[in-house]
């Protein structure tokens, strides 16, 4: 602990380039990385499974306004529902990227609080909706989505990185990470562990894929992307932080809290792919 050059020393500048007066984020970047990769990923196995050009067009419509209202809605009424749910004026910075200064007037401070299991769960319901639209078979669609998914996850933690934000515990391991934007504590880098697993998650996705393309459309795909990207998320909540004043006296945090359902519908998924291929058949 004493030695604070056997550690890394982390304090990148969050905006990556101005146009004018107005500063891109590096968190923005990555989360357009993460999205445009998964564009492509998806687009291919659709093409791989010969499905009709015509049913993927508005396919990233629904994932990024699923995934960024749900992410945003998750953060706000999990971790912070009583600033949110406290006055109109929250109402409104829940929902618009700004932020109400208390001397009067407006400011502009893009969405600061995404929670991945509220994107999780609002890219879910984003998926059901098109599935609607275009009565595909629903774990076809669910399945093709979870092998890209961990390429956006990775990108987003890449973000959370950036923005020195989702923090470890205070550790003396030599590849902890000294968040100058935060305090001088050398601490876990809970975000590249993630970022790291994800990105492994999806090659071994794609590894399945590759050597068992009958098993898209069964839900498989889609089970194990939520039980390995959960279950890694649960152990390394460990490592973490808490994020709000609240977790401190809770046995579990949140995110652990949040994780458990996605874990047991995930391993439910990859084991009941009879009558996931039933529920989700396309229809006559």
């Amino acid at each position: 602990m004493d030695n604070l050059l056997s550690f890394i020393v982390w304090n990148p500048d969050v905006v990556a380039f101005r146009i004018g007066s107005y500063g891109i984020h590096w968190y923005a970047l990555w989360w357009i990385i993460g999205l445009v990769a998964a564009y492509f990923i998806v687009r291919w196995l659709y093409k791989d499974q010969k499905l009709r050009d015509e049913d993927f067009d508005p396919l990233f419509i629904y994932c990024f306004f699923g995934i960024i209202i749900g992410a945003r809605l998750g953060h706000c009424l999990f971790y912070e529902p009583d600033y949110f749910l406290g006055s109109w004026q929250h109402l409104v910075e829940m929902v618009l990227p700004i932020r109400f200064e208390p001397e009067g007037g407006l400011k502009f401070i893009g969405y600061r609080g995404l929670a991945s299991h509220g994107g999780t769960l609002g890219l879910m319901i984003a998926l059901w909706l098109y599935y609607r639209k275009t009565h595909l078979n629903l774990w076809q669609v669910l399945d093709d989505i979870a092998i890209a998914t961990p390429v956006t996850a990775c990108c987003i933690r890449l973000g959370n990185l950036w923005n020195s934000e989702i923090i470890g515990k205070v550790t003396d391991v030599p590849w902890a990470f000294i968040f100058e934007q935060v305090d001088q504590a050398p601490r876990h880098p809970g975000q590249l562990y993630e970022a790291i697993a994800y990105f492994v998650f999806f090659f071994v996705g794609w590894f399945f894929y590759r050597h068992s393309r009958k098993k898209a459309g069964s839900g498989f795909y889609f089970g194990l992307c939520l039980a390995l990207i959960f279950t890694f998320r649960f152990f390394i909540e460990f490592t973490k932080d808490i994020q709000e004043p609240f977790e401190a006296g809770m046995p579990l945090n949140m995110g652990q809290l949040l994780s458990i359902p996605f874990i047991i519908l995930g391993l439910a998924c990859m084991f009941g792919g009879k009558w996931m291929v039933k529920l989700g058949a396309k229809k006559s």
